[in-house]
């Protein structure tokens, strides 16, 4: 299925949402794990700002590409971001929607100089 890049070039990033395994089953608690780098996924929410709107994201990204600093209203850094279009039936009925996927969310927070 396609995807399409998302350009933020003009936008700011917040965290809304911190970050939290992305489970696919919470029967058993099974968490997502990455075609692509085979490792766990994880879900961060961001809160996009761009042209005078904002808009809460819920996005999908590799483990590795998360820090375990990010906390909620944090600026953030969002490489790779992408949206796909996707459909399926759930229990006879048609659901449809747009997931977000990142390759990485950065903190653009100052470090605290130590001293």
């Amino acid at each position: 299925m396609p995807s399409f890049k998302i350009d933020l070039s003009t936008a700011v990033a917040f965290v809304a949402v911190p970050p939290s395994y992305k489970v696919v089953n919470r029967e058993t608690g099974e968490i997502a794990i990455d075609r692509e780098t085979k490792g766990k996924m994880m879900t961060v929410g961001l809160t996009i700002a761009d042209d005078g709107t904002a808009d809460l994201l819920t996005v999908n990204v590799p483990e590795s590409g998360v820090p375990a600093n990010l906390g909620v209203g944090m600026p953030v850094a969002v490489t790779g971001l992408r949206a796909r279009d996707w459909e399926n039936d759930f229990n006879g009925q048609k659901r449809h929607g747009i997931s977000f996927r990142a390759l990485a969310v950065t903190s653009l927070a100052p470090v605290a100089a130590k001293g």
